[in-house]
């Protein structure tokens, strides 16, 4: 059984480390993507307002095995930015990321957005698959991305 919960503090570590993990396998540790963010190893402080949430996902022993965020997209009105999509190895292949992707874009109709954005990379062909499979479409990249390593770019409406 798993259960979704917003991020605390003392997720802080397990999440750095799960994204850290996955970038890494990825070989999406280098510049320009989330890996060397600053705030990624204190995320919760950054997420927990009206704009921006992060929800972590718990196994049946209470271990945070993936994690899924929105922020508000400042370039598209009404928008809110998919981020941080991460799942553990051990949840990976079950389906638990077209159930994370429908629970966050439902908090973001909570909140209000009409569109959804979300930018990945060309190694990351499992979630291009499941983003394409949950209706994303694929957009020009927009002069102001902030992660420069980034290559695909996607937009849903809500």
């Amino acid at each position: 059984m798993l259960k979704y919960r917003e991020m605390t503090e003392a997720d802080n570590e397990a999440v750095a480390a799960l994204v850290r993990d996955n970038l890494k396998q990825f070989g999406l540790d280098i510049p320009g993507t989330v890996y060397f963010d600053e705030g990624l190893d204190h995320l919760s402080d950054f997420y927990g307002r009206d704009e921006r949430r992060y929800f972590v996902i718990e196994d049946a022993n209470g271990t945070v095995i993936g994690g899924i965020g929105y922020a508000r997209f400042e370039l598209m009105a009404d928008t809110a930015e998919l981020q941080k999509l991460y799942l553990a190895d051990s949840a990976k292949g079950s389906g638990i990321g077209y159930e994370m992707i429908g629970f966050i874009e439902d908090k973001m109709r909570e909140a209000g957005y009409k569109q959804s954005y979300l930018e990945t990379h060309d190694n990351l062909q499992a979630a291009i698959h499941i983003y394409e499979k949950c209706g994303y479409k694929e957009i020009e990249r927009p002069k102001e991305v902030v992660h420069s390593a980034m290559d695909r770019f996607f937009v849903k409406a809500l």
